[in-house]
């Protein structure tokens, strides 16, 4: 059975959404995954590394993947809000893309600035069965939110993550609450460029359920 894979544009609040969903190779979906992309205004697309790598790792673990690109980044619609639009705009291919496949459970990911975005999102779908932040930034100071996510919390992360050095997020992940799991990646970097192989296999653990 050949991989299906779909362009698409995803009717969202400011706009068409450029999308690309990608179904597992040789199998039927047992999942299916929301993929969210790091910063718009510092190079981040669907098409980042990192983000291609999470969704062949998740495909590997068999679950039907949906990346997408933010309002204003290539060719969706709209323009740059400051992280406040580009939640409604991961909502609305959410919905897309359980009302695709309803009868699948379905989980939500995101890279860097997309690690917040995914975490968002979490808090309002319980119903998900996890949420894999990528690479999260201690810089945001915003983080009462996730206590408020039920559903299991498994970050990746850099052990050179120069925006989340290991002292910062080993402090930062010791005050939440579980369910949580961290799985950290030999790296020079926060974009794991020297181990993207160790990277996208740590992703493959996590499941697609």
């Amino acid at each position: 059975m050949a991989r299906k894979i779909e362009s698409l544009k995803i009717p969202g609040p400011a706009g068409l959404l450029e999308a690309l969903l990608e179904e597992p190779e040789e199998r039927e979906p047992i999942a299916a995954a929301l993929i969210c992309h790091p910063h718009p205004q510092h190079g981040g697309t669907m098409h980042t590394r990192v983000v291609h790598r999470t969704a062949r790792g998740l495909r590997a673990a068999g679950a039907v993947v949906l990346r997408f690109n933010y309002r204003g980044v290539h060719l969706s619609e709209g323009s740059y809000d400051n992280g406040v639009g580009e939640i409604e705009d991961g909502r609305a291919c959410l919905a897309f893309l359980r009302a695709r496949y309803p009868d699948l459970p379905f989980a939500i990911a995101g890279f860097s600035f997309g690690s917040r975005i995914a975490l968002k999102l979490a808090v309002d779908y319980p119903q998900a069965t996890k949420v894999i932040p990528i690479g999260y930034p201690t810089t945001y100071r915003d983080r009462d939110y996730i206590h408020d996510i039920t559903i299991p919390k498994i970050f990746i992360h850099s052990t050179h993550d120069e925006h989340g050095p290991r002292p910062d997020f080993e402090a930062f992940y010791e005050t939440l609450p579980e369910p949580k799991e961290l799985k950290w990646i030999e790296s020079k970097d926060h974009f794991f460029v020297d181990n993207l192989e160790a990277f996208e296999k740590a992703v493959i653990e996590t499941g697609a359920l």
